[in-house]
């Protein structure tokens, strides 16, 4: 899949399920009313009303009068896809999911929390998650290590994650890798070749966790496949994805060609600076998909909320339609267990985010405590979940 499918707003998209069929007596099971309705996927940008009925997507119009069961008042707030987060760590807290939702997150992915040893442990809490939860196993046995997951490289171990994989086909969605050399050393290089030897097993993506190797991007990238996913894409050097005369590593761009994705991986410690992040979006590589590297820390440090995330880069000139594609209809393209979400599409799950677009001045900081300054915000205000209030935020 190449970065053009990807981004289009058809391409690999599954027939959605068919629209409730309402007899004309009947009511919607609710109604969002007079929000602006943005949606990437259909390239709609309008005051609109949502109407919900068993729990899908029924339909949008400049003005549903039909009675409803429930009415949401949207006015002045953006009604968008209910947010996906393509890399948290949400699993290593029961209430991590909850909290998630609360900040307008209806699909999550924890990405690498555990190895094999502990990954029934994550599966649980992504079990019991209100929303869509699956997870990445990590390459490294022993899961996330503050000495390092794979620095012994024992840990990487492939027998092991493929009967782990094997015994949860339906919640395990791909195989982390994190490649830092706080975390890999040396063995960076190995580790990627072996999480891609777990992963072919079962024709599963690998997302690497990237900067601040020991081994060049030049000799890492060329490992990686189609779908595969590249997260903290703005890690400040060693071994950023931009040189210092402001280009994009031809490896890089050769990756993207092929169909491997970039993402955002906000998270707290080395994974975004500023000044990268400019240059590489003035070297016009923008972000394929958003994601906060979510941490129950991170909700009073740096990432706050997705939103929060979000804008982020409203800060540094992306436009509102972009950062909500990227937090939306991009990300459901990143794993098929979200092919049906990230829209607003009549017949789609009814997974809605209720967000505040506050105009002022507005703080944001950066992984190394640089400070910047933007005039919007985004906030959470309401989530819908399968058609239901599933959350205010406080």
């Amino acid at each position: 899949m190449n970065r053009r499918q990807f981004l289009s707003t058809t391409a690999g998209a599954a027939t959605l399920a068919a629209v409730p069929r309402l007899a004309a007596s009947s009511k919607y099971d609710l109604v969002v009313k007079g929000g602006r309705v943005i949606d990437p996927s259909r390239k709609l940008d309008a005051v609109r009303d949502v109407a919900v009925a068993q729990g899908r997507i029924a339909a949008i119009e400049a003005n549903i009068s039909a009675a409803a069961a429930d009415t949401v008042d949207a006015r002045g707030k953006l009604v968008v896809p209910g947010l996906i987060d393509i890399h948290t760590h949400a699993t290593r807290t029961p209430d991590g999911p909850v909290l998630c939702l609360t900040d307008g997150v209806t699909g999550l992915i924890d990405a690498g929390s555990q190895g094999a040893d502990g990954i029934d442990k994550a599966i649980a809490v992504a079990k019991g998650a209100p929303q869509l939860c699956r997870v990445l196993i990590n390459i490294g046995r022993a899961g996330i290590l503050t000495e390092g997951d794979t620095m012994d490289l024992n840990r990487a171990d492939v027998a092991a994650a493929r009967e782990a994989i094997g015994r949860n086909r339906d919640m395990i969605v791909g195989v982390k890798a994190r490649l830092s050399r706080d975390v890999a050393g040396q063995n960076d290089y190995e580790v990627l070749r072996r999480a891609q030897e777990a992963a072919s097993a079962y024709n599963l993506p690998v997302m690497i966790h990237m900067g601040q190797t020991i081994s060049p991007l030049s000799k890492l990238f060329p490992l990686l496949k189609p779908g595969d996913i590249v997260t903290h894409m703005f890690a400040p050097p060693p071994n950023s994805i931009i040189d210092d005369s402001g280009h994009i590593l031809p490896e890089v761009m050769a990756a993207r060609k092929r169909g491997v994705l970039f993402d955002l991986g906000n998270g707290r410690t080395g994974h975004l600076r500023w000044d990268i992040a400019e240059r590489v979006l003035k070297a016009g590589f923008l972000p394929d998909t958003f994601s906060t590297d979510w941490t129950p820390e991170g909700r009073t440090s740096q990432i706050i909320d997705f939103p929060n995330v979000m804008s982020k880069f409203l800060m540094l000139g992306m436009t509102l339609d972009q950062v909500i594609a990227c937090a939306t209809s991009n990300s459901s393209r990143a794993f098929p267990v979200f092919h049906d979400r990230g829209t607003l599409k009549a017949g789609a799950p009814a997974d809605i985010a209720i967000l505040e677009l506050r105009e002022g001045t507005f703080e944001f900081v950066d992984n190394f405590e640089n400070k910047r300054t933007g005039r919007q915000r985004l906030f959470p205000s309401a989530t819908i979940l399968a058609g239901k209030r599933a959350a205010t935020h406080a």
